[in-house]
């Protein structure tokens, strides 16, 4: 398993749908959760993108310094700039971070959105753009390696001697991860991209997704890894975990949630549509479990307010650990963490559940520095034990 973290560039807080327990979300806050998911041993954050967050390639930017071995999954938008201009930042990003850069195409779900930043290509006709986009970043990369340059002559886009002077450091260039839930969508995964990534759903429908794009990829003689993005809920007792997950919608009311439904329904995008289907817009304060858990540990409440990914794993360590193998047991190496607020959480889903998940995880997790001493001194005498796992124990040993 590769874990991962998410720096909240369009907000954070303690509740959902409220400024009530917001945060101010602005670089030092941003560094903060950058730093946290680098010491902590997270293989890398996520950082999306839209017209509701900061700009991803300049926040990932301003994290290079802050952070050692923290990679960074930065949005690539197809369609706002030309592929050739995104070889070059990415190129460019890529150097100055080491190689720490991880590509993530969004091709966007949002008319009305898209319609504000220029794009008015219908659902299919994106897909086709995007396909043709990839084509010739692809290509830009991989022969910046060699020196040569690119003609491309496609029916939305168009270059002659294109050329990139300053290649990146990983090869052929910086691994493409893609998330969308149509069958344009999956076909251009299969035919362009390196890792898919689902939203929250039940492993049944994850089962069937990853069936679909292993066949359609397996047409064009290609493979790849799977991976999956949810919030968690993760807290000592399962009934401390369910408690919190009431806390986070306990200032939502039936017009705000109405009111972001309605907004999700104007949408193209097949994986709202999912996440919309899983709850209806339904749900009951009294009992946050009934209508939203819509599987084992996985409730739908966050999609009530929050567009994009809807879902979240809510349990106790034990139970946490168990869900996420299940996903890893269908082929799924790739898990794109979040929590409400982000720095809280990301520290306790390091020291509840690290120590829960496969050894071989356990190691990779652990800063290769970490020596403690674990825990306050106590009596200004005794040290505490590593207890936390046995990976922490062999580090500190």
């Amino acid at each position: 398993m590769k874990i991962f973290w998410f720096i909240p560039t369009h907000g954070d807080s303690r509740y959902l749908g409220t400024a009530h327990g917001a945060r101010v979300a602005d670089f030092s806050y941003f560094k903060q959760v950058a730093v946290a998911a680098d010491s902590l041993g997270y293989e890398g954050v996520l950082i999306p993108t839209g017209r509701s967050c900061e700009d991803p390639w300049t926040v990932a930017s301003s994290l290079i310094d802050a952070t050692r071995r923290l990679k960074f999954l930065v949005a690539l938008r197809p369609g706002l700039i030309t592929p050739s201009q995104y070889a070059r930042i990415a190129a460019t990003f890529d150097r100055l971070s080491g190689g720490r850069l991880l590509i993530n195409l969004v091709t966007g779900g949002d008319a009305n959105e898209l319609a504000g930043d220029g794009q008015f290509l219908p659902h299919a006709e994106r897909y086709a753009e995007a396909a043709e986009f990839m084509t010739i970043w692809r290509e830009i990369m991989a022969r910046s390696h060699t020196g040569e340059a690119l003609d491309f002559d496609g029916r939305h886009l168009k270059v002659q001697g294109a050329r990139l002077l300053y290649p990146p450091l990983q090869r052929p260039y910086p691994p493409l991860y893609f998330g969308g839930s149509s069958p344009e969508a999956h076909e251009l995964a299969a035919q362009q991209l390196d890792h898919y990534l689902t939203w929250g759903e039940p492993p049944a429908a994850v089962r069937e997704k990853v069936a679909d794009i292993r066949q359609r990829a397996a047409r064009y003689g290609r493979t790849l890894g799977f991976g999956i993005r949810l919030h968690v809920i993760v807290r000592e007792t399962e009934d401390e975990a369910w408690r919190a997950a009431a806390e986070l919608i306990s200032h939502l009311d039936e017009e705000t949630v109405a009111r972001a439904q309605a907004t999700f329904s104007r949408m193209d995008s097949e994986g709202q549509r999912r996440m919309a289907a899983l709850h209806g817009g339904r749900f009951d304060k009294a009992d946050v479990r009934r209508g939203l858990e819509v599987s084992p540990n996985l409730w739908a409440g966050v999609g009530l307010v929050r567009g994009g990914a809807g879902t979240a794993l809510v349990g106790n360590p034990e139970q946490v650990a168990a869900r996420l193998q299940e996903y890893a047991d269908l082929g799924l190496e790739h898990f794109i963490l979040s929590g409400y607020p982000h720095l809280d959480e990301a520290y306790r889903f390091a020291e509840l559940v690290f120590p829960r998940l496969p050894l071989q995880t356990q190691e990779r997790l652990v800063a290769p520095r970490l020596s403690g001493p674990f825990g306050e001194i106590v009596a200004n005498t005794h040290v505490p034990a590593a207890d936390a796992s046995p990976a922490l124990a062999r580090a500190a040993s």
